[in-house]
């Protein structure tokens, strides 16, 4: 296990960063032991979360699938909250595990599942999401499922606890 820095630990050389996105979560928290990283990583993580193709619901709907397959307790839990806030209703989380309701989020759980399992997505179904979403959702659909995927390596390796204000909402 790699604990969280507390911000007496926080290093010098990132201490811009310990007031954003950086110092707000125990993954990045960890991240921080290696502060060249989380510098790299914050211009990727901000374009993913902040500056997507994607709709904000779409974008929850991949990160839970991908959290979801990977067994990631902490990154479900942190994105059932976010979804919640951003709009998704249970039905729609729930279906990022157990299937989906509609067609959208049935072609973005299809595109996360083809991912992981295949780490491509076949013509046909790249040709669909192009044609629905358009090529930038495409590429965004691909670098949200690649980032979530390092954190699950990173918050699974080093047993990264849930953060204290996020309910510890089990995986389906």
């Amino acid at each position: 296990m790699l604990r969280p820095l507390t911000d007496a630990e926080w290093p010098a050389e990132i201490a811009d960063m310990r007031e954003g996105f950086a110092g707000k979560l125990n993954v990045y928290r960890v991240m921080a032991h290696h502060p060249a990283l989380l510098r790299a990583w914050s211009d990727f993580r901000n374009h993913v979360v902040t500056r997507s193709a994607l709709t904000s619901m779409q974008s929850e709907v991949v990160i839970l699938r991908t959290g979801y397959r990977h067994g990631s307790r902490y990154e479900w839990a942190h994105h059932v909250a976010r979804g919640l806030t951003v709009g998704l209703s249970r039905d729609r989380i729930n279906a990022a595990a157990c299937g989906p309701t509609d067609e959208e989020d049935g072609l973005l759980i299809a595109a996360v599942d083809a991912l992981l399992d295949h780490a491509k997505l076949e013509t046909a179904l790249r040709d669909q999401i192009t044609r629905q979403l358009g090529t930038p959702a495409v590429l965004d659909i691909i670098a949200t499922v690649g980032m979530y995927t390092t954190l699950a390596f990173l918050i699974e390796t080093f047993e990264v606890p849930i953060d204290s204000d996020i309910d510890a909402v089990p995986l389906p």
